[in-house]
């Protein structure tokens, strides 16, 4: 259950804590805050992933949770993994990508498909490879 997670990828908001969220191609995608305010390159809010680990979409539905490594959608049901490494996976265990420790993000071929420094590698996985914010 892959929603395309560019939640992510328009993540990060603006303000002094504010992480930038890029494409392959460097372009920016969105923001995430320190408190996990999701927006977009607009800086309109797209979501939220509070500190429970709920994930809400921008008019506050829980949309999935994340936790511990663990991502499930609005029903408890496991759809991926996070490493403490890096690796992301579904929730059969098929290798989706990997996040590096200095932010950068690839799919499962290793080709970089994204950037996404400062951030929580939970975060990151809930943007790039599970949900997509709209």
């Amino acid at each position: 259950m892959r929603k395309c997670l560019y939640l992510l990828a328009v993540l990060f908001g603006v303000g002094a804590h504010a992480q930038t969220i890029r494409a392959g191609n460097y372009a920016v995608k969105g923001y995430i805050k320190s408190d996990g305010t999701i927006q977009n390159s607009s800086y309109q809010t797209v979501g939220y992933i509070k500190s429970d680990g709920r994930i809400q979409d921008g008019s506050y539905n829980t949309i999935g949770y994340v936790k511990d490594g663990k991502v499930q959608d609005s029903h408890y049901s496991t759809v991926g993994y996070i490493s403490k490494e890096g690796k992301v996976t579904s929730g059969s265990y098929a290798t989706l990508g990997y996040i590096k420790d200095d932010g950068t993000v690839q799919g499962s071929d290793y080709s970089t498909i994204g950037t996404a420094e400062g951030i929580r590698k939970e975060w990151v996985a809930v943007v790039f490879f599970f949900f997509e914010m709209k």
